[in-house]
């Protein structure tokens, strides 16, 4: 007596799909609905301040260095205060209502909450400081930051992608004096080669510290 339909044999093979195609979209979905967004290539939240790189870095050709004055000596780049900005801004644009915030915060002395773009997990260890003192361009990590209106996410930040420019650090160096040039080309140093005596690390506890 035939318990079963045939029909049911065909069950592991419709199994079989179904688990090879819900796992990729469970990765998927994951990836995309869970990874925080200053992960995501292209994330360029909407700030306090319209601030303009553009402007400022690529037409008035502002360093990186005066409004991110801790880069050389700080783990962290830091978020220019409030005083950074009404350095310039006490005299310049004076009623602009762009920077109604900007003078708020002068005035109250809260300071402006501009939304962290760059940012990594509690759980990695980064040192701006290092990675400056052996010429690494801004512009590895943050892209053309001179060309954007609006600063978005122009690397992945993840862990294979800065391990693959530990193990391979060369084509990411430059002259220690070139490091905020936005403009910088290999071409642009001849005689000049980067050093081959690094040893950054690419053990769990360079960065999981």
């Amino acid at each position: 007596m035939q318990l079963f339909s045939k029909s049911l044999n065909k069950l592991p093979i419709i199994a079989g799909v179904i688990g090879a195609l819900v796992g990729p979209v469970v990765i998927l979905g994951v990836w995309y609905y869970v990874t925080p967004k200053n992960f995501q290539v292209g994330y360029a939240p909407t700030q306090p301040v319209p601030y303009s790189h553009r402007l400022h870095v690529g037409q008035m050709g502002m360093d990186c260095r005066y409004c991110h004055s801790n880069v050389e000596k700080s783990a962290k780049a830091m978020i220019p205060p409030t005083q950074t900005c009404m350095g310039c801004h006490a005299m310049i644009r004076t009623d602009s209502a762009k920077l109604a915030p900007v003078r708020k915060s002068w005035e109250t002395g809260k300071p402006v909450e501009w939304v962290h773009i760059h940012k990594l997990p509690d759980h990695v260890y980064f040192n701006h400081s290092v990675h400056v003192a052996v010429g690494v361009g801004c512009k590895t990590c943050h892209g053309r930051i001179d060309q954007m209106e609006i600063v978005r996410a122009d690397q992945p930040l993840s862990m294979g992608w800065c391990l693959d420019c530990h193990r391979d650090y060369k084509p990411n160096l430059r002259p220690k004096g070139e490091v905020t040039n936005m403009n910088w080309t290999p071409e642009m140093a001849a005689g000049w080669a980067p050093p081959d005596n690094l040893n950054p690390p690419t053990h769990c506890s360079g960065c999981h510290r």
